[in-house]
This record gives structure tokens, sequence and C-alpha cells, in this order.
């Protein structure tokens, strides 16, 4: 069955369907070997330190606000191609595709990528506490872009990137940039060099 551009669903069943990607993502990675939790057996709300091997593990860490920015780059591609559809749709469209990242990031192919092509030699993956907030921040980003003017949601996305490189020498820009096309100048500046 297919349903008019027009069509909305109650607010309620976007929520309930994306509840369950979310429980659907969490489920798969526990299944894959990701830990629930930080191995270290603590939560904590703040990781700051990207070379503990609490980084990825705990609820918010210095990579949380690229998942914001994915949440503004897919509002922005999902307008600019599924305009017509329902912002709730569009919606759960991000959390879908940002659900598979989180799979895929976790995945052996991308976790050896990270510690053969970056300066991340000890990295693990995400606990899956770490993966639902990273989501959660997404959801977080689609939502200020759905309510913020166009260019604040471009200087947002500009000054996380700035201060985050500026913090620890990467961001979503670097990160992207080094599991595609690694360069040995971006590796040694990441190390301090």
């Amino acid at each position: 069955m297919t349903y008019p551009s027009t069509t909305r669903w109650p607010p309620l069943a976007y929520a309930l369907i994306g509840l369950g990607l979310i429980i659907a993502a969490a489920f798969t990675l526990y299944a894959m070997g990701q830990p629930l939790i930080c191995r270290c057996g603590t939560v904590k709300l703040w990781q700051g330190d990207v070379m503990s091997a609490e980084n990825s593990q705990q609820l918010v860490d210095w990579y949380s606000p690229s998942h914001l920015i994915h949440g503004l780059l897919f509002y922005g591609l999902l307008w600019l191609i599924a305009r017509r559809r329902s912002r709730g749709l569009r919606a759960l469209i991000a959390l879908l595709i940002e659900c598979g990242w989180e799979i895929l990031e976790n995945s052996p192919i991308i976790i050896d990528r990270y510690r053969e092509a970056t300066i991340s030699l000890g990295y693990r993956g995400d606990s899956v506490i770490n993966s639902v907030s990273d989501i959660t921040f997404m959801l977080i980003g689609f939502a200020l872009a759905a309510r913020l003017p166009v260019a604040v949601s471009i200087i947002l996305a500009i000054a996380l990137e700035l201060v985050v490189g500026y913090m620890i020498r990467d961001n979503l820009t670097l990160n992207i940039i080094m599991l595609i096309w690694p360069l040995e100048a971006v590796r040694t500046w990441q190390a301090g060099g």
C-alpha cells in the first residue's frame, strides 16, 4: 500500500517505530559482541580522554558532536530529496541510516579500518549505551535542524567541527577522510607530531 505524500501518521506512531529501531540496533550490537556498558564496568556521563580505553564506551564523548552533525546533515539532505514527506517519516529514515551506521561502525571491518588508518590503535568499538547515545545525538541534531534557520544549522555544524578539531585533533570531517583516504600527514598531526 502506498501513501500519498500528504499522509501523516500520529506522532505516537513515529515515536514507537523510532523506539523500535533504536531497540533493534541495541540488540543487534549486543548480539555482535559489543558490551552493554563500558568494559571497565562503570557508567559515566562524560569521557573526555580520547586515548582512554573508555572512549566510545561512556554516554557522551568528544565524538558525540559528530552525531549531532549527522542529524543536521540528514535533515538537510532529506529535506532536499523528500521534502514532500512528513517530518516524522524523514526522521525515521534518518534514524534508520544512523542505526545502520552504528551497526556497521561496530563491525570487524570498520573497527579494523579505524585501527589501521587512524590513531585509534586500541579501538574495539562502542558500548551499546554509547551507540544509543550517538543515535540520540543524531535525533537532537535532526530536531535542531528542523527548527533552526539553515544558516544557524550550518554555523553550528562548522563551529562543532572547529571546536572538536581543536580540542582532540579529530572531528567528523577528519574521521571520514581517514577512513576513506588515510593521509600520513593527518595521522602524524593527530598523534601530536
